[in-house]
């Protein structure tokens, strides 16, 4: 029996993927139609039997910032606290060529002053596309958030170490954000703070921020001489301009406040972290009606070497239907087997870019579950796919099922290559040059993903609904 499908070779799917996923990617992702079809190969029949639609929608938000997080425990140390001399915060991040850094730090002598660089950010790649190493503290100012009136550095009685609690400083009367210029004598930008760029494996960098004051940095006249302590603080990247604050507007409230006059990024932090983190396509994929559990993977064993893989990998799903469309009707307990590729009012296969939806129909009988497979495109080895058991189609009284059932979708792991920074790593789709790239998994199981890197939950990339077919 043969599939109904339009298939993608692996290296179709590749490109497919890369074009997809690089800045203005295109389709066309409105009107009706798609691929539709219930699959070839022992269908359910008779009067037990219920079509169902299944529609996968991509609902991942277009985002502000690949990269967003806090830096706040230096190292050496197990809590997190203030950057006192010679100490330093580091953090790693995933970049592409076009990305910048930015981040932010409170000079902890001072009403609301901090360190960050201008509303361009510091460039992790130069203009032909090589990583930046080195010190590039020479890009880093100090800037006046505009949100409390300055007093002497290292003696005002309303600046973070001497004030009883936060806020009791007078206002600033100009609450532009802006470079420090009060009339107070400041040390240069490099006498408080150094800060390097590692680039490191897998389009990654590690950033040390390091305190360079010491005692007497700060000579104020109304006080002693004193170092200058470094807060906590966030850091982003981005492409966009004045990713955190505009030069000569007012301080906006973003939390900039409270990280320039408190050292707190926390309020920063909650603001940026709905606009930051992954976006990416969804692959085409296989779908499968079955009675008996775990017809595509089980968790915690090795992938079965039918094709998954390939799924996984590289967004191909033509070796693993094929597998199971041999399986349909046998002990394995799969009654069709389908594969989804053409997004609704598109005219191709392609990849699910946001917005964009598959639809397809399937038909069971009770007793029997749904399973399928995508790739998560900005990935090495990724899928999308519920638990090894699948979804019921029908509840306990033998009732057909209709909703919403994203929250029974996961993001699993293949186990048959490393993971890298999801959305930056050179093997995964859209940068390598051809299938399979990458290096092993060490781990070479199948499992839900728990690789220390930032995912969204699946529910907030894929919508997935159900309902019987009219």
């Amino acid at each position: 029996m043969k599939i109904r499908r339009r298939t993608l070779s692996a290296m179709s799917l590749v490109l497919t993927l890369a074009a997809a996923c690089s800045d203005g990617g295109g389709g066309d992702t409105t009107g009706a139609g798609g691929m539709g079809g219930e699959g070839a190969g022992g269908s359910a029949v008779g009067d037990a039997a219920t079509s169902f639609e299944v529609t996968i929608e991509n609902v991942t938000p277009a985002r502000d910032y690949r990269v967003a997080g806090v830096f706040n425990t230096p190292v050496g140390e197990s809590m997190p606290g203030p950057l006192f001399p010679e100490k330093s915060f580091e953090f790693r991040v995933g970049a592409l060529p076009g990305d910048s850094l930015s981040f932010t730090t409170m000079f902890g002598q001072s009403n609301d002053l901090f360190y960050a660089p201008d509303g361009a950010g510091i460039a992790l790649y130069d203009e032909a596309g090589n990583p930046v190493s080195g010190d590039v503290t020479g890009q880093v100012l100090l800037w006046d958030a505009g949100s409390e009136a300055n007093e002497e550095p290292g003696a005002g009685p309303n600046q973070a170490p001497r004030q009883s609690g936060p806020n009791t400083g007078a206002k600033d009367p100009d609450n532009t954000v802006r470079l420090v210029q009060d009339g107070y004598t400041y040390p240069a930008v490099e006498e408080v703070i150094q800060v390097i760029v590692t680039p490191e494996p897998g389009n990654e960098f590690t950033i040390r921020i390091t305190n360079m004051s010491e005692v007497g940095t700060l000579m104020p006249e109304g006080g002693e001489p004193a170092a200058v302590p470094l807060s906590p603080g966030l850091f982003v990247v981005h492409t966009m301009e004045n990713p955190l604050f505009t030069v000569g507007q007012a301080y906006p409230g973003n939390g900039l406040e409270a990280q320039a006059e408190d050292g707190n990024p926390m309020m920063l932090h909650e603001g940026v972290m709905p606009r930051a983190g992954l976006t990416s396509p969804a692959a085409p994929g296989v779908a499968v009606v079955h009675g008996a559990a775990a017809p595509l993977f089980r968790s915690g064993e090795a992938d079965r070497s039918k094709g998954l893989e390939m799924l996984a990998e590289d967004g191909n799903p033509t070796t693993l239907a094929e597998s199971l469309e041999a399986e349909v009707g046998g002990e394995s307990g799969l009654s069709s087997v389908l594969v989804y590729d053409t997004p609704v009012g598109a005219s191709m296969p392609g990849p699910l870019l946001p917005g964009a939806k598959f639809s397809f129909r399937v038909t069971a009988r009770p007793g029997e579950r749904l399973s399928f497979a995508s790739m998560l495109g900005q990935s090495n080895d990724l899928f999308f796919a519920p638990s090894e058991e699948g979804i019921a189609l029908f509840d306990a009284s033998g009732e057909p099922v209709s909703g919403d059932v994203s929250d029974q979708v996961s993001i699993w792991d293949a186990g048959t290559e490393a993971n890298q920074w999801p959305g930056v790593g050179p093997d995964q789709a859209p940068r390598q040059a051809g299938p399979q790239m990458g290096a092993d998994d060490p781990t070479d199981r199948v499992r839900s993903v728990d690789d220390g890197y930032l995912y969204p939950a699946a529910s907030q990339m894929l919508k997935v609904t159900i309902s019987p077919a009219r």
